[in-house]
């Protein structure tokens, strides 16, 4: 068995796409037991978020499961096939599992760190466990990248770089900001935006200087709501855009947004301050060559922080999520060869057993104090036989091919598959053997 994800992000998809595709929690169940039903999945968890939606399943068949699941997501957002697939994502059995220590460790969110993260996966695998679609294996994997998530908050600065990208953009800022009369405008309302609208009211911005537009006029209205600041409708957007001295963009639509004709068209002649926050941009990279803008944009702010303490924590959650994954994936090797080890030991000693029986059928005389020598010496010559194999093979299963190296231990041995998976069994359970 293996795990499979199929998804789409902010990175993949977008806004409206991903809008498109967005699970409420009773399409979140509705789509935990559909995944089900595929006669190659075995376990389902679904992480649903504004900016993603992706489902874990635990696949014996790679192909199938990747149809079926992609079907199921692109007939749930009315999408076609073709349409779904140009937007998402795969991810297999190592790759799924970096993947999602990744997503868990705020590495692959619109703001780098935040750690909303953490809680929307803690969600996902309650539901998956209250459905019961959740089995040992993806419940571990879950727990894993929720231990890692924990871990990189913990041990580093991550989660402060989302307000130190906003900071650092304001900072570059610097003379647009100052001055009761300068008007705001925030195209978006996900993290990055509410991190935005929340550091300029920490610099004595007022909330009437800052309005906030996005394509969804609800969740404009609940970052709206938690800052006292503004709201407009997508529809007023270039209406906002000739009022504001400074736009601050991080949309996550996936596309240019504001391209040069529009900021010509609405800015005019003023002098005026754009700043572009989403990956990919949001203004037109065109807008920057224009005499009265000044464009301040990611690729500008890498360059200011690629020295700073802030690169080294991201840094440094990277190699945590790469040492995770190793250990992981070598643990989960070793205990997937641990049933052949077991079965071939369970038939040493059923052939140790056999073969003193068929003795002391033959010598009905045998002196107890003989017979037992006799035993203990059968079992110990059995023991020293398989002893370096089965030690071999378990330091094998760590690397890449331990699933191999416990196929080819089974086979060679001719051993027992019901007892090979009988062992399995107790090992999913938690058992000990």
């Amino acid at each position: 068995m293996s795990f499979l994800v199929v998804g789409m992000s902010h990175k993949s998809a977008p806004i409206a796409v991903l809008e498109q595709t967005a699970l409420d929690h009773d399409a979140v169940v509705k789509l935990l037991h559909q995944a089900l039903e595929s006669e190659h999945v075995s376990e389902s968890v679904i992480v649903s978020t504004c900016n993603r939606v992706e489902v874990y399943v635990e696949t014996d068949r790679f192909h199938g499961s990747v149809e079926e699941i992609s079907a199921l997501l692109a007939d749930h957002g009315n999408l076609p096939r073709e349409g779904f697939v140009s937007n998402a994502y795969v991810h297999y059995d190592e790759a799924a599992v970096a993947h999602l220590f990744a997503v868990t460790a705020g590495l692959d969110s619109m703001v780098v760190g935040e750690s909303q993260i953490l809680g929307q996966v803690r969600t996902a695998l309650q539901a998956a466990q209250a459905e019961g679609t959740v089995g040992a294996l993806l419940n571990t994997l879950f727990q894993q990248s929720l231990r890692i998530g924990k871990r990189g908050h913990a041990e580093t600065g991550i989660d402060r770089l989302g307000a130190s990208v906003v900071s650092e953009a304001l900072d570059l800022a610097g003379v647009a900001l100052i001055g009761a009369d300068r008007r705001f405008l925030v195209a978006g309302a996900g993290s990055m935006a509410g991190l935005a609208v929340a550091t300029l009211l920490r610099r004595d911005i007022r909330a009437n200087q800052i309005t906030v537009v996005n394509r969804t006029r609800e969740r404009a209205n609940r970052l709206a709501a938690i800052h006292g600041v503004k709201v407009a409708d997508w529809s007023e957007l270039d209406a906002g855009l000739q009022n504001a001295d400074v736009l601050i963009s991080c949309t996550g639509a996936g596309a240019v947004v504001f391209d040069g004709a529009r900021i010509e068209r609405t800015m005019g002649d003023r002098h005026v301050t754009l700043v572009d926050l989403a990956v990919p941009h949001d203004i037109d990279q065109f807008v920057g060559n224009l005499d009265n803008v000044h464009l301040i944009d990611i690729a500008t702010l890498a360059e200011v922080l690629a020295g700073t303490e802030i690169a080294a924590d991201v840094a440094a959650v990277r190699t945590i999520v790469s040492d995770e994954v190793a250990a992981f994936l070598a643990a989960r090797n070793a205990s997937q060869v641990t049933p052949a080890v077991v079965a071939l030991r369970t038939m040493a000693t059923d052939v140790v057993a056999a073969e003193f029986e068929r003795l002391q059928s033959r010598h009905h005389d045998l002196d107890d104090d003989l017979a037992a020598d006799i035993r203990k010496t059968m079992r110990r010559i059995a023991d020293k036989l398989i002893h370096n194999p089965t030690v071999r093979v378990q330091e094998l299963a760590a690397g890449p091919d331990g699933l191999s190296y416990a196929n080819a231990l089974a086979d060679l041995f001719s051993l027992d598959q019901a007892a090979v998976e009988a062992v399995t069994r107790i090992n999913d359970v938690g058992g000990d053997v």
